[in-house]
């Protein structure tokens, strides 16, 4: 009898274990250029790389980037539609994968590439429109019309690719008191407060900081422990990091680049993350090189460069690393599939799989419990 209760016992303990390396996998993509449904949720296991399709949704128009509620039963897409862009809200099952259509409103701005949400607004990035906009959440879960929009307005020395304001991310800092948001067209990062319950001054401006004209500021993420800021610009690929304080204050302390000495084509920087440990920061360029730079993090918050890999394809606009840290799985938008890479936890350092999705052009990867 005791010998049946230690194996039970020992079944259900690598069962628990087992379960725990079980996420979802949620990937946005353009439905323009290949087939497409929209989104896509995958069973991933941390701890094989294994993968398998649960479910997508349906005629969904370019669900680029996703959001996923703090409750797990919503996800939020930006629809990138030139003119006719919209941002989108669905229920989500997460044990099925399934997504419910729920509404959908105007972007008020063309191009929409990035949002944020927490348990009481969406706010969005308008990347051609070059303007940030709020919608308050529903009960339901749905998203109310635009309560606010916040216009950016200039332009950068890079004619062809400044001309205007390009809004391209916005973020929450560690404690919600404020959102960050990096204008590629302006060389800027703005800095507004937040106030979530208000009803149309939910962003309201604190400050900015200006980065190296011509750069192109795109994405940016926090240290682990809230004091860093690091940010990636796509236009000179540069990584620029800065010392940030609880008032909202950012200082430039150091800049990097991410692309190999010498390098002589062109640059298109894209995203930028974080190793769960807080240990390594990741960054793509899906210019001419298609590499993923990979960093150790100091203790005065400066980067070391560890390694450039190539990341087996072309496009490599995002990336996501699994909530383990064993994985980094970089999404191609123009050779249409996702590569699992293997990731080192003491070296941060990345190697093939061997493992592949193939996807219709994916651009947005976020994983889920």
């Amino acid at each position: 009898m005791k010998r049946l209760y230690m194996l039970l016992f020992s079944a259900f303990a690598i069962t628990n274990v087992q379960s725990q390396t079980k996420f979802n996998l949620l990937v946005g993509t353009y439905t323009n250029t290949c087939q497409s449904n929209g989104i896509y949720v995958y069973e991933f296991d941390a701890a094989t790389g294994d993968f398998k399709m649960k479910n997508s949704s349906e005629n969904v128009i370019s669900p680029s980037y996703l959001s996923v509620s703090g409750d797990n039963k919503f996800v939020y897409a930006v629809n990138e539609n030139g003119p006719q862009s919209t941002v989108s809200a669905f229920g989500y099952d997460s044990s099925s994968g399934k997504l419910t259509f729920l509404n959908k409103n105007d972007a008020l701005g063309a191009d929409p590439c990035h949002l944020i949400n927490d348990d009481k607004n969406v706010i969005v990035a308008n990347y051609s429109g070059g303007n940030i906009v709020v919608y308050k959440k529903k009960a339901d879960g749905s998203i109310s019309e635009v309560q606010q929009l916040i216009q950016h307005e200039g332009k950068g020395p890079n004619a062809a690719r400044q001309e205007k304001a390009h809004v391209h991310m916005v973020v929450f800092s560690p404690d919600k008191k404020f959102v960050l948001s990096n204008d590629l067209g302006l060389d800027k990062v703005f800095i507004y407060k937040y106030n979530p319950n208000s009803k149309n001054e939910i962003l309201t401006l604190k400050g900015s900081v200006d980065v190296k004209p011509g750069s192109g500021p795109r994405h940016l993420t926090f240290s682990k422990d809230g004091k860093f800021v690091y940010l990636v610009q796509e236009l000179d690929a540069s990584l620029t990091t800065f010392s940030y304080d609880k008032s909202g204050n950012l200082k430039v302390i150091a800049e990097t680049s991410i692309l190999p000495k010498d390098f002589k084509g062109a640059t298109s920087a894209a995203a930028i993350k974080i190793s769960p440990d807080g240990k390594f920061l990741y960054a793509s360029d899906r210019g001419d090189v298609n590499s993923i730079s990979v960093f150790k993090i100091l203790k005065d918050g400066k980067v070391e460069l560890v390694e450039q890999q190539s990341t087996l394809g072309k496009g490599p606009r995002d990336f996501v690393i699994d909530p383990t840290g064993n994985y980094l799985l970089v999404g191609h938008q123009y050779t249409n599939d996702i590569i699992i890479f293997k990731r080192d936890k003491t070296t941060g350092k990345i190697t093939d799989s061997g493992k592949r999705i193939e996807l219709c052009s994916p651009v947005g990867l976020v994983f889920t419990k």
